[in-house]
């Protein structure tokens, strides 16, 4: 038995190496017959010599094209991991076989946008509150894209989410696709325990509240397992195409140039996007510039893109969260200065 470390240079990579709710860690478990884990930001690869230094070329190819700038999506990480064997192959042209979609009279596909499940959904109805919260309704109706920028509390994330379900029951849209940057907010929690999904929780659970202040958790639950919902991390973008998707962006001002010029060059067809973020907020370090500044500056002009600018007078949680937000805007308070001795 040997073990050996292979040294990672971001969150994003082990994302990548690992898979969806580790699901290539499990894949090449079971292929290689080793143990592959994360431990102090490195990869941990034990087992039988050969497994091991398998399973070290496999992932050293892989992150040698991620580091190249290669854009690959998870069918081409799963292939450089694990490799296309004929019988994977072979069950996959069968599935394909048995979703081919029927075709119309000259010979084109028929296709039904949506199901009949989330036809059949009955989201919870909502009124925008304030006319901010109306034209950012609106506009997202329209536009292609909408960035949906301001202070907390003003019900971004909320009406994107809201939008989106309403889109994909009525057959606008096939899925919906959430995502959000993997950034700590001001501390450093290093690898934290479980599998994928148990470290990304902490960070995707308020799209789930969003989702669960809308929908049954039976429905979102059979949406998730039918792949309708994805709720996944920004590194899970790069590489894909998103068609006849709704595809929401949230906590936006945690993105670099880079990771937002990624994200939105994933526009496919029949699809439309909203960009949230609260650039008051930055958890990027102190060189970083955000992406979501950038775009807006870079787009807002255009004809197919949205903005709405929420302000403190948008807030729509707790009473006190406007005023606390005010509090923090104005100078911060001098502190008060020693009484004498003996006073």
């Amino acid at each position: 038995m040997i073990e050996i470390t292979i040294p990672l240079q971001s969150r994003d990579e082990a994302v990548l190496v690992l898979g969806p709710y580790d699901r290539f860690a499990k894949l090449l478990r079971q292929a290689l017959d080793i143990e592959l884990f994360t431990r102090n930001g490195n990869l941990r690869i034990k087992g039988q010599e050969g497994d091991v230094l398998e399973c070290k070329r496999r992932v050293d190819h892989l992150l040698g094209k991620i580091r190249k700038g290669r854009e690959l999506n998870l069918q081409a990480i799963e292939e450089i991991l694990l490799g296309p064997p004929a019988e994977t192959e072979r069950a996959r042209e069968r599935e394909r076989e048995e979703r081919r979609e029927p075709r119309g009279a000259g010979g084109s596909p028929v296709r039904a946008k949506g199901s009949s499940f989330s036809r059949a959904l009955r989201p919870r109805p909502i009124e925008p509150r304030g006319e901010n919260q109306r034209r950012y309704l609106e506009l997202i109706e329209k536009k292609d894209l909408v960035f949906g920028t301001g202070v907390a509390g003003t019900g971004k994330t909320f009406l994107a989410v809201a939008a989106a379900v309403r889109a994909l029951r009525s057959g606008a849209v096939r899925r919906l696709v959430i995502t959000r940057p993997v950034v700590e907010a001001g501390e450093n929690l290093g690898f934290l325990p479980g599998d994928l999904q148990a470290k990304l929780n902490p960070y995707v659970r308020p799209i789930y509240d969003a989702l669960a202040a809308l929908l049954d958790f039976e429905d979102v639950s059979r949406l998730e397992e039918a792949g309708v919902v994805e709720v996944a991390p920004l590194a899970y973008m790069r590489g894909r195409t998103l068609s006849e998707c709704f595809v929401i962006l949230d906590e936006a001002q945690n993105t670099t140039v880079g990771q937002m010029k990624m994200f939105l060059t994933r526009l496919g067809e029949g699809s439309r996007m909203v960009v949230t973020g609260d650039p008051t907020q930055n958890d990027l370090p102190p060189n970083a510039r955000s992406g979501l500044n950038d775009a807006v500056h870079r787009l807002r002009s255009y004809e197919e893109v949205g903005l709405v600018e929420f302000s403190v007078k948008d807030v729509v949680r707790h009473r006190l969260v406007e005023k606390i937000i005010r509090a923090y805007d104005a100078p911060a308070p001098k502190p008060a200065a020693k009484e004498e001795e003996g006073k």
